[in-house]
């Protein structure tokens, strides 16, 4: 076995919650020089009618599969590879990450004085077998004033993130009630997580 997984993401919080659970990790990223052209975007695109649990497995699902193919392309060292997903969902309509200020400010403002739920999805793939699992958590925002609104966008957090916030940033002084995982919350499940691990024979 292994002594070290790969991480098929440019999070730095999956990668710090790997470390926290002291697992090591090589970064497995899409687009090195010379590889195959690979369209995160695409992977991405919520298909109609798609509640949010079926997209965010499914997503997660697409990354593996990319990253399993990326991870045989370039010939590297045989090693479990893990990816994971995170979507904001308000009731059945999906949050994904903002386009612009303006859309931020938007998905807030739908966020404000509401209850949403985190959905993590994560994946772990060994040779031809292949383990997910599933986090769903709660979130409640405080009712949010369109001068912390503005100011939350204008410090840049929103940007990259599902449902424009970071709960382990500044976000986090909007949050009256969570319910769940909050690692799960910040993109990486650490429960599931171990225990996807664990049944790869890791000891956790």
């Amino acid at each position: 076995m292994s002594d070290f997984i790969y991480l098929a993401s440019q999070s730095p919080r999956r990668s710090q919650l790997l470390q926290q659970l002291g697992v090591r990790h090589e970064l497995l990223l899409s687009n090195a020089p010379g590889d195959v052209a690979e369209d995160a975007e695409a992977i991405e695109e919520v298909l109609p009618g798609e509640d949010p649990q079926a997209y965010v497995q499914r997503v997660t699902g697409l990354k593996l599969d990319a990253a399993v193919g990326r991870l045989a392309r370039r010939g590297l060292p045989d090693a479990p590879v893990l990816t994971s997903d995170t979507t904001v969902a308000l009731g059945t309509q999906i949050l994904g990450k903002p386009a612009d200020a303006a859309h931020a400010l938007q998905m807030l403002a739908q966020l404000s004085g509401q209850t949403h739920t985190v959905l993590t999805a994560v994946a772990v793939q060994q040779g031809a077998q292949r383990w997910q699992a599933l986090s769903v958590s709660s979130v409640r925002f405080m009712a949010l004033s369109e001068a912390q609104m503005a100011a939350y966008v204008a410090s840049g957090e929103p940007f990259g993130k599902a449902g424009a916030y970071g709960i382990q940033g500044r976000a986090a002084a909007y949050v009256e009630h969570m319910a769940g995982s909050y690692s799960g919350i910040m993109g990486l499940p650490v429960f599931e997580t171990a225990q996807l691990l664990r049944q790869l024979g890791w000891q956790i």
